[in-house]
């Protein structure tokens, strides 16, 4: 047929084939139409939203839904595999397409974990899962937004409990029901219900492995900062990659690390399983294993399980090691990347490196899950609801002072820390004060430590690690976190004092109109030119005598309610105190707690040192650790 003039030989044709014909080019025209709008349209129909309140009617119940994906009607015919993983990418639903107006919640069973539910998220046979209960519902949509802004929807999320199941359906999140019935409030690390949890990780992995599909498990307290799928491809032979608490470099490249050199544990917040007979008899035996104890941590009864052989290297190049029962193929994630608490927020070690990191996993740290929240939001990569940056009564920030002897000269001791941390200390001690009174949400300066922190007794820093002295250390490592965020009961500590993170104005997610409302207060010497309370500067500087009481400071702050941001030059002298005694001493009371402990000195029980909030009013206090059991108690 000559296709440069296809209707001149129809015309010629018998009726028969003209029809022929016509249907042909009718077919060739919709089938293009249909393949060039599916590689150019865009798969995010919708807006992200991170509010965690449900969408539409929670306690609607209706029949499942009868509508198969295009993927599921597709992968019923044929392997999965076989699938152009771009064009598996494109029949997926895409994720945070919320669910029609109006419409009802599907019967709890559709949700029901299965072959075919898990098949509808799959993308080059790869599947990358978390999972939690409401507590970490922030924590989850921050890991769903994180990927699927670098492109990567093939992710599921397992719910723990009822509240969260229907949260993020009706936020068109890919979610399961793991039947757990678990409690929608945060369990806390370490407890009975924290380890049911890990127990559940366990489970759901045996569950998963049988169906054929390679598995990339994550814990909900670690975001993903660059796609990891291009970077495990490299590995086709691994049954199993994990991530390590290792804090010493083995590699200084982005190869795996070195299994002989690793000797920290293998952490299971992030590792990656291929449905392999080795790495599925692994699985087996490890739900075994802590199902048959409760008393075994997930993570070290896979570490016991994992070492149980170690050796000898699967070949020169890949970095995998045989494991486990000498058959299984181990690969150790490099730790400068696949980052944990230390390396990240501490040594930066990536930085240091010049890599681009895959991951951060908020461990190494000392007040929670508020902590984890908070060291998240300080490297800005945790997603807040907009109120979060302008929050009722507005904000208070100051610029932190600190004499470079302090900061820089001398040897790096607990004395010297100690010096570095408490001048710090008394000038936030100050901003509390200011905000409490006038009832504005203090920015956290970044702080500054000369040694860092862990559990047990060290040098000052972790030899061989990339921990550069002085460094910005998170801010659980002096204050407690999670107190200065509990709710406490005002007869006896006041009003409460929110915070926010040191970056919060750095971060993107802050409205300009925030940072346009700004004012800022220069401290001055009373008596000297031009310095008197009302005193505004030409370039609208509010000049405002340093040693100010309670009551002025209310009067002279109440003009500028209106206010979002309000910037001290200093915090020294800035406030001479309450007017009022009995809120003094509650606020004495709050700030007391919200300082934690160094930790520690090296051969000595006990060998932390506690903060002391008021340590300038106790002539001859020194850093030291407890004499004894009895002594070893905080300050107040």
């Amino acid at each position: 047929m000559a296709w440069n003039n296809p209707f001149k030989e129809m015309a010629n044709s018998k009726p028969l084939f003209l029809t022929i014909y016509a249907t042909v080019l009718i077919g060739i025209v919709f089938s293009s139409v249909y393949v060039f709008s599916a590689i150019y349209s865009s798969p995010h129909s919708s807006t992200f939203s991170l509010s965690i309140a449900p969408s539409a009617s929670s306690d609607a119940k209706a029949e499942p839904s009868s509508q198969a994906s295009n993927f599921s009607r597709l992968q019923a015919d044929g392997d999965s595999t076989a699938l152009n993983p771009q064009l598996q990418s494109k029949l997926l639903k895409p994720i945070w397409t919320v669910p029609p107006a109006g419409s009802k919640m599907p019967d709890l069973e559709s949700f029901r974990l299965s072959k075919e539910l898990v098949q509808e998220r799959v993308i080059g046979n790869v599947v990358v899962v978390t999972f939690g209960n409401y507590a970490f519902m922030d924590f989850i949509l921050t890991w769903v937004k994180h990927l699927t802004d670098m492109g990567v929807e093939n992710l599921l999320v397992g719910a723990m409990d009822t509240k969260l199941l229907e949260a993020l359906y009706w936020k068109g999140v890919p979610v399961f029901d793991m039947g757990s019935h678990m409690s929608t409030v945060d369990v806390g690390w370490g407890s009975p219900t924290f380890h049911k949890m890990g127990r559940e990780k366990v489970v759901l992995i045996d569950s998963i492995l049988p169906f054929g599909f390679e598995l990339l498990m994550c814990d909900t307290d670690m975001v993903w900062l660059k796609n990891p799928l291009p970077y495990i491809a490299r590995f086709p032979e691994a049954d199993v990659l994990t991530s390590t608490d290792q804090v010493v470099p083995t590699v200084t490249d982005d190869r795996l690390d070195m299994w002989q050199q690793v000797g920290a544990a293998y952490n299971i917040g992030i590792f990656h399983w291929r449905a392999t007979e080795s790495s599925k008899k692994l699985a087996r035996e490890w739900k075994e294993m802590i199902l048959a104890d409760d008393k075994i941590w997930d993570q070290n009864g896979f570490n016991e399980l994992v070492r149980r052989q170690l050796g000898p290297s699967v070949d020169d190049d890949s970095g995998l090691v045989y494991a486990y029962d000498g058959n299984l193929k181990l690969g150790l994630l490099p730790a400068s990347i696949f980052c944990s608490g230390h390396t990240y927020f501490v040594q930066a070690m990536f930085q240091h490196l010049r890599l681009e990191p895959y991951a951060v996993h908020t461990t190494f740290q000392y007040a929670g899950t508020e902590g984890k929240r908070h060291r998240l939001r300080e490297a800005m990569v945790f997603y807040d609801l907009p109120e979060y940056y302008d929050p009722p009564g507005g904000l208070l920030t100051f610029k932190p002072s600190i004499p470079k002897n302090l900061l820089l000269d001398g040897v790096h001791s607990i004395d010297t820390h100690f010096a570095l941390v408490n001048y710090q200390m008394k000038q936030i001690r100050t901003a509390l004060a200011v905000a409490s009174v006038l009832n504005r949400t203090l920015v956290m300066p970044p702080l500054w430590c000369r040694l860092d922190r862990l559990w047990f007794g060290h040098p000052g820093i972790l030899d061989g690690s990339l921990t550069r002295q002085p460094f910005v250390c998170p801010l659980d490592h002096v204050f407690e976190v999670n107190v200065m965020l509990k709710e406490m009961p005002n007869e006896e500590f006041g009003p409460g004092i929110s915070i926010r993170e040191y970056t919060v104005f750095e971060n993107p997610s802050m409205p300009q109109e925030v940072k346009k409302s700004w004012l800022d207060v220069h401290l001055c010497q009373e008596g000297s030119l031009g310095c008197q309370v009302n005193s505004t500067s030409q370039t609208g500087v509010l000049k405002l005598p340093k040693h100010t009481n309670e009551e002025t400071l209310k009067t002279v702050f109440s003009k500028f309610n209106d206010v979002k941001v309000i910037q001290f030059s200093s915090m020294q002298d800035a406030f001479d105190g309450f007017t009022d005694k009995t809120r003094e001493e509650r606020f004495r009371n709050r700030v007391k707690r919200y300082v934690g402990i160094w930790c520690c000195v090296e051969n000595h029980t006990p060998g932390h040192i506690y903060y002391d909030m008021y340590w300038d009013e106790k002539p001859g206090w020194k850093a030291a650790p407890p004499n004894s059991t009895e002594d070893d108690h905080p300050p107040w």
